[in-house]
């Protein structure tokens, strides 16, 4: 069976740069999405051996929203829009950080979606077939972005 082929991520978040955490889509469906990312050992994260923070994951798990978000407004026929992730009330984590270029997998999937915009996720990074953080991530997408950075 020949794999989904999805659009690039730049398409789907609107991350750039230095920002932009994930690589590429691995799979979405109804269970979810899987998106893969490497640790880059030079990058503005990288401690003194070119490892990730394993806090920084959180944002890993916000980006991998982000392109779950994305690819259902794509489907839809709608640009990605910007997003606030509000927060986790408890993220763990099994090790202090990620090694440099560490081959992650990120999963995320809906726990529930208001009309307002409001919205949770549970969340895992995968190292090597092995779960070694997760956390449920609070976010919410205004039907307004730029009102709310205007408040």
């Amino acid at each position: 069976m020949v794999p989904p082929r999805f659009p690039a991520i730049e398409e789907l978040l609107t991350h750039r740069g230095n920002m932009l955490l994930i690589d590429h889509v691995l799979a979405c469906g109804p269970e979810g999405i899987r998106v893969a990312a490497r640790v880059d050992g030079g990058a503005w994260y990288a401690d003194m051996d070119g490892a990730m923070p394993a806090w920084i994951g959180i944002e890993l798990m916000a980006q991998a929203i982000a392109a779950l978000v994305g690819l259902t407004a794509r489907d839809q026929g709608l640009p990605p829009r910007r997003g606030l992730l509000l927060g986790t009330r408890a993220f763990t984590a099994s090790v202090p950080s990620f090694a440099r270029n560490a081959a992650l997998v990120v999963a995320a999937s809906e726990v529930f979606q208001e009309a307002n915009g409001l919205a949770a996720f549970d969340a895992r990074i995968e190292l090597a077939d092995e779960t070694v953080a997760e956390a449920t991530l609070k976010v919410f997408e205004p039907a307004d972005f730029k009102s709310i950075l205007d408040q």
